[in-house]
């Protein structure tokens, strides 16, 4: 249970950090023009987009906990939540969210999108190894 608990709470809590700011970077780059805490609703609930994202956000910390936790120990620690957001949660985006959302796979694989969001959700990664150690120590797990 403590690693669902973990998992979920850095995940939530590094989108509304982490995934924003490295997509509020990625704007003032020019790389990319995303709307940033996007509030409007989104089906089947009318939540706010923000707020889907995160608890999407949350879901995946919790795959992400169990996942890193058990990789070799070379890729254990933040460069293990970086390749699991950035190289995994990348490709489930892009090869099953997308299409279903009626987006082209991978979103056209236009530039330099391609290359940032896997930049951002590696970023997102980082967060969530933070905000993991950060919740453990807190709890005092």
């Amino acid at each position: 249970m403590r690693t669902i608990i973990t998992g979920f709470i850095a995940g939530f809590v590094s989108v509304l950090i982490f995934h924003q700011l490295g997509f509020w970077i990625a704007n003032e780059l020019g790389l990319l023009k995303v709307q940033l805490y996007n509030m409007r609703p989104v089906p089947p609930l009318g939540v706010p987009a923000i707020l889907s994202s995160a608890f999407w956000g949350g879901l995946w910390g919790i795959v992400g906990a169990y996942v890193v936790s058990r990789v070799p120990l070379a890729v254990d620690g933040p460069w293990g939540w970086m390749l699991f957001a950035g190289v995994f949660v990348t490709l489930v985006n892009w090869f099953v969210v997308l299409p279903i959302k009626g987006a082209p796979v991978g979103g056209g694989f236009r530039m330099p999108g391609v290359v940032v969001v896997p930049l951002v959700y590696a970023f997102w990664g980082f967060g969530m190894w933070l905000i993991a150690g950060l919740t453990r120590r807190v709890m005092r797990w």
